[in-house]
């Protein structure tokens, strides 16, 4: 790559510079590289070159979600929030499919305690992990046998190759917080980290056991492991200012305490998810037209549709609107999470669904009718947009940090591997987004969710072309595991 403007938040480097790359791997940066004969030149004038977006929160499972996530700058996508189990053949069925880009997951809380608590055998399945969420059976506090029993499950899926633990506290919000302790230690012995979607916050719920972002901080003051806050936009809402001191207090504490954020003001999840319960939602200042049903478009119109569809069929996917973006101040609010200081990007991309039940398509461009949450095709994008382009509260280097950079220093210690990414130096993995920077931009809607982003014109992934001249290659599946080696 000739002419471009390299960045490398690695050596804190934004400058000119050509990119060589050689066998899947970044073979040297630097002015005027000599390329061996036969290589194939790509002009980067006028365009950035950066090590690809690595997004720590995809439930995106698919070929089609992975080609949403390509266009967006996306080199390496992981389910790290929710996991799937048995992480044996999360990772099999990845493979014998085949994924444009790097996949992983993390062992999965919410599988481990169902299979315990109510007898669900897990099968990999993000969809079976939707419908698993509304089902009362696996929310309840464990016995000391049961919690031993489902702690076993977690370490076994640890040594088969798991990024961590992912545990979705706010699905099972009255749980003993005790139980979350356990995780930490157990994470805090295997050197992993977990990642958190965490309980009610008091402001929403003075009931809670524990302030889900305040057990965050404790878990990680007493046992010190390594805890990752997922999505505090979407969990904080309009109280992620002391969300964020608690955070940030935390940290200065020596806590290792890491946060993500995407930029929308509404989220995703299943409708029986448990703080959907029309009674939680009047605690959070939200009603049953705060929801949007995903397959059908309908905005459930009363507690007693909300209350039916709950019961119908608890693992819909649906759309839940916390903030308004077009408010000033709730805009202002979701600025705030994405600018908190070393806060990663995160999408929380979800699968894309199709009105004849079909969650993935080798079609490109992707058939009409798909529908999802357009953070699934927007996220990167979008945060450069509002955060470089229009705010100037980042600057690209900062953007690469972010993006890139940080997102992969929360593997190191759980995956060697990941050392090799999020950076331009020489034996990193060539994992690289180019760019044009006037021009990068999310198109997705919520009317109209699965429309690409614009800007990324070349994307490489251990140095494979899967877009090439800003159109994406439908031949390109050189998508590679990354997975967990715990101590």
């Amino acid at each position: 790559m000739r002419g471009g403007r390299a960045i490398d938040p690695a050596r804190n480097f934004d400058g000119a510079a050509d990119v060589l790359v050689t066998d899947g791997k970044i073979a040297a940066v630097g002015s005027e590289v000599e390329a061996p004969p036969g290589t194939t030149v790509i002009d980067a004038t006028g365009l950035i070159i950066g090590p690809g977006f690595i997004d720590l929160h995809s439930h995106a499972h698919s070929i089609a979600g992975h080609r949403l996530q390509a266009m967006d700058g996306v080199t390496t996508a992981l389910d790290l929030e929710a996991g799937l189990m048995p992480i044996a053949r999360a990772y099999a069925d990845a493979a014998a499919a085949g994924r444009p880009l790097h996949y992983g997951f993390s062992a999965s809380w919410s599988g481990a305690r169902a299979q315990v608590l109510a007898g669900i055998e897990p099968d990999a399945s993000f969809e079976s992990g939707l419908a698993v969420l509304g089902n009362p059976r696996w929310q309840r506090s464990s016995s000391p046998r049961e919690l031993a029993d489902w702690l076993s499950l977690l370490e076994d899926e640890l040594a088969s190759g798991a990024l961590g633990i992912g545990v979705l506290m706010g699905y099972a919000p009255l749980t003993e917080p005790a139980e979350f302790l356990a995780v930490a230690r157990l994470a805090a012995r295997a050197g992993v980290p977990t990642f958190t979607h965490v309980r009610e916050l008091v402001e929403t719920d003075p009931a809670t056991p524990v302030d889900g972002s305040t057990e965050i901080a404790i878990a990680a003051a007493e046992t010190g492991a390594a805890m990752h806050h997922c999505h505090v936009n979407s969990t904080s809402g309009r109280h992620v200012d002391r969300v964020l001191g608690t955070l940030e207090e935390s940290r200065r504490a020596g806590s290792r305490v890491t946060v993500e954020a995407y930029p929308y003001g509404a989220g995703s999840t299943a409708i029986g998810a448990a703080f959907l319960a029309p009674e939680r939602l009047r605690l959070k200042g939200l009603g049953p037209t705060s929801v949007i049903m995903v397959e059908s478009g309908e905005r459930i119109a009363d507690e007693g549709r909300l209350h039916q569809l709950r019961r119908q069929d608890p693992g819909a996917s649906c759309i839940l609107e916390f903030l308004d973006e077009r408010e000033p101040r709730d805009l202002a609010l979701m600025r705030q999470a994405l600018a908190f200081p070393d806060a990663v990007v995160a999408s929380d991309a979800m699968p894309v669904f199709w009105p004849d039940g079909r969650h993935d398509s080798t079609q490109w461009p992707l058939p009409p009718g798909g529908t999802t949450h357009p953070r699934t095709a927007g996220t990167f994008a979008k945060a450069l947009r509002m955060m470089v382009r229009e705010s100037g509260a980042w600057t690209w280097l900062e953007a690469f940090r972010r993006c890139s950079f940080l997102p992969a220093r929360i593997l190191d210690d759980v995956a060697p591997a990941a050392r090799a990414k999020g950076h331009l130096g020489v034996g990193a993995d060539a994992d690289l987004v180019v760019l044009d920077p006037g021009a990068v931009t999310d198109t997705a809607t919520y009317a109209d969710p699965t429309r690409p982003s614009r800007g990324v014109r070349h994307l490489y992934v251990a140095g494979v072309p899967v877009v090439s001249d800003g159109a994406l290659r439908a031949d390109a599946l050189p998508g590679r595991p990354l997975r967990g080696e715990p101590r």
